[in-house]
This record gives C-alpha cells, structure tokens and sequence, in this order.
C-alpha cells in the first residue's frame, strides 16, 4: 500500500507532537518544492542515507501509435530517475552493517 501526503503528515504529528500540523504541514510542501525545483533546473537532489533524485532527458524520436501503427513525432522530454542509498538498501533488505 502506497503512503500518501495525509497519512504521512499524521504520522509525522505522532511522531513529533510539539510541532504544529500546519506547520508541519508546510515544511513538507517547501521540501517538495525545492525538490521540483532543483530537479526542473536540471540539478540532482541527495538526501544522504535516503537517495538521488536525477533528470534524464530523452532524445525527440519517431515512435508508433500501437493501435493504428502509424507514426508519431515524439518529441525530447526529460525523466526523473531515483536512486536509493546502500543504507536505505539494507534497511529494505534486513541486512546487517
């Protein structure tokens, strides 16, 4: 099950009851948008012991519409790709230090 903003803002006011929702509330949304716009800069995030959030930008090409199989112009556009830490591995994995 995938976690989204709610849940995880109400986990986070259990977790630290001396911050305010709202506040709390905030702090997240300044971090998502540093996030976004690092990333539209074309700049990589690290968050140690977490991961690398990174753009790739792929070529303009020529693909098929797979129901007519006529072509299509795609044009470039940028990815964002995600890399986890070994840290964030082993935790995943129930590995040992």
């Amino acid at each position: 099950m995938a976690i989204v903003k709610s849940k995880l803002l109400k986990q986070l006011s259990k977790n630290y009851p001396n911050f305010l929702k709202k506040d709390l509330e905030k702090f997240s949304e300044i971090i998502l948008k540093e996030i976004k716009e690092t990333l539209k800069r074309g700049e990589r995030v690290e968050l140690r012991t977490f991961g690398v959030f990174f753009t790739n930008t792929q070529k303009a090409r020529i693909s098929r519409n797979p129901k007519t199989g006529e072509k299509v112009n795609t044009p470039e556009k940028k990815t964002i790709h995600f890399k986890m830490s070994k840290e964030l591995f082993k935790k995943l994995n129930n590995e040992k230090e």
